[in-house]
């Protein structure tokens, strides 16, 4: 796709959003259950269930996927197509890119073992290599632009509302 089709697949929702910005909400969801045995959830994912478990830190095997890789599974998967995205509308042509995000958590604060260590990823760090005749300038437009607009990235800055519920 080039940025001229870019701009004609999105130019209708554009105006649409402009003329009633309440259907530029978008609802997204995610749905899982306790249908596996152990310590786990099982996650109905777009690719088929995935099931997560602990994480061998915090007494899990290994054998199961853990929530903070799938958090920046998310991460580089918004960031790369949001980039990509990016890249389309400016016109710079990329060959190919490399994706990888991380981060690290400290057991401790999801052991509950001292309330001083924060619970959750954190120094998180996304790192795009991109095979690209672009300028070192036009590489700090994309990232920035990149953060800008990934909604994953922004989404790790706003707090969560969590409700239990009795059935």
């Amino acid at each position: 796709m080039d940025a001229s089709a870019l701009r004609q697949l999105q130019a209708p929702l554009k105006e649409r959003y402009r003329e009633h910005p309440e259907e530029a909400r978008t609802p997204l969801h995610a749905r899982g259950d306790f249908r596996d045995p152990g310590l786990t959830t099982t996650v109905d994912s777009w690719a088929g269930p995935v099931r997560a478990g602990l994480h061998a830190a915090t007494g899990g095997d290994g054998s199961d996927a853990c929530s903070g890789d799938m958090l920046l599974d998310a991460l580089a998967a918004c960031a790369g197509v949001t980039l990509r995205s990016v890249a389309t509308a400016m016109g710079v042509p990329i060959r190919s890119a490399e994706l990888r995000a991380e981060g690290m958590f400290d057991a401790r604060g999801t052991l509950g073992l001292d309330r001083s260590v924060a619970v959750g990823v954190q120094d998180v760090v996304l790192t795009v290599r991109l095979d690209t005749d672009a300028d070192d300038a036009t590489l700090q437009r994309l990232a920035k632009s990149t953060e800008r607009y990934c909604v994953v990235s922004q989404s790790l800055n706003t707090d969560v509302a969590f409700v239990v519920e009795r059935v």
